[in-house]
């Protein structure tokens, strides 16, 4: 039994290790950037407890003027209990390369996705991503671990209709490559805004996106993202 004492201390202690990679952060040279998000994603059961997920991404960056990369992604996995699912993915990634040409990524990934409690009437999950990658401008395969923390809550007691929701994830590079990733901190997101029941069990999550980047040269890239995803659920 999990109690909300002890979730809520930990859900601190999360938020107070990003807040100090943060603040590191700021001590060195920041370029930041408006974008905007749109992730489309189809997900449900297969057969049985067989379950799958499918998206696509497009986001828009350098004021949201252009597209920044194109983000593929679907797995497929097993619900071992109605709050434990485990996955094996995969992704492709465009990244535009203005002048020249586009860089490709690919990744296979396992995931795990847990449903830790419901404190304060709202909902606490995890989403935990290791992530193997590949880029078409080099020939080390990088492996990067995410997690992720999120949290919703009802607006209105009793009704799902409208929920604001958090959620922080913290990315960590377990090994450095010849195309540039840097074993340690790679990034951060935190969101903050609403989920919105659409039909039947489909709902889309609108708000805003920050996400600080650990660049090679030992800078810092913050971008400001208006994240826009709707999921459909069968």
């Amino acid at each position: 039994m999990f109690r909300p004492r002890t979730i809520a201390r930990s859900f601190r202690a999360f938020l107070g290790a990003c807040t100090l990679l943060t603040g590191a952060a700021a001590h060195a040279a920041t370029a930041e950037d408006e974008q905007v998000w749109v992730n489309l994603t189809a997900m449900g059961p297969v057969k049985g407890d067989l379950i799958f997920f499918a998206e696509i991404q497009p986001r828009f960056g350098n004021g949201a003027s252009r597209a920044d990369q194109t983000l593929l992604r679907g797995a497929v996995g097993w619900k071992l209990s109605p709050e434990l699912s485990v996955y094996q993915g995969y992704a492709h990634i465009v990244l535009p390369s203005q002048g020249g040409r586009d860089v490709n990524e690919e990744r296979s990934f396992q995931q795990i996705s847990w449903t830790i409690a419901k404190p304060w009437d709202g909902e606490l999950s995890s989403r935990t991503r290791l992530e193997q990658r590949w880029r078409s401008d080099g020939s080390g395969m990088g492996w990067r671990l995410r997690e992720m923390l999120r949290y919703e809550k009802p607006l209105n007691a009793g009704s799902q209709a409208v929920n604001a929701l958090v959620y922080a994830e913290g990315f960590a590079a377990l090994n450095s490559t010849d195309w540039g990733q840097r074993a340690g901190f790679d990034q951060l997101r935190s969101f903050v805004g609403g989920e919105i029941k659409l039909m039947g069990k489909s709902t889309a999550e609108i708000g805003y996106l920050n996400q600080l980047i650990n660049q090679r040269s030992g800078n810092q890239r913050m971008n400001h993202v208006a994240s826009i995803t709707l999921f459909f659920r069968r």
